[in-house]
């Protein structure tokens, strides 16, 4: 029979997992969330060398002439342009053109956004693939959307 205070270090520790759980999946939800774009996740891994880190690899689809809207990602971000043709505009910066072989490489720290952008599928009749890879803090969402 399990004691008062055993049910009760039980208990915290399911509502501490079960926060955890339903902010992972809302922080998910709000990076798939713009119009237009998904991401489907196909790797997520700890970094062995870091216990602290993990890596996601995803593929990022934009719908013809998507807008991911403003947003950024909470560590290193590496981006390899698949198929389309686009447009990537870091706040402050001249945009980058995107196409088929086009590898880009950005950084942002989760508690102070430095790389904020925007990618866009210029065309209105094809789509754009992104392969993306992101070294985060473990636990992080994919994206941090700004709030317009």
């Amino acid at each position: 029979m399990m004691t008062h205070k055993r049910s009760k270090r039980v208990l915290t520790v399911m509502l501490v997992l079960g926060a955890g759980l339903a902010l992972s999946l809302v922080g998910q939800r709000s990076a798939n969330a713009q119009e237009g774009l998904t991401r489907t996740v196909l790797m997520k891994k700890d970094l062995e060398a870091d216990p602290k880190k993990e890596v996601t690899v995803f593929v990022g689809e934009f719908k013809p002439g998507a807008k991911s809207g403003k947003h950024y990602h909470p560590g290193q971000e590496f981006i390899y342009v698949l198929e389309g043709q686009g447009v990537m505009e870091e706040v402050g910066k001249p945009p980058v053109d995107m196409k088929p072989g086009v590898l880009l490489y950005f950084q942002s720290d989760p508690a102070n956004p430095t790389y904020v952008h925007e990618a866009t599928n210029l065309s209105k009749t094809a789509g754009m693939k992104l392969l993306v890879t992101l070294i985060t803090e473990k636990g992080q969402p994919l994206a941090y959307p700004l709030k317009q």
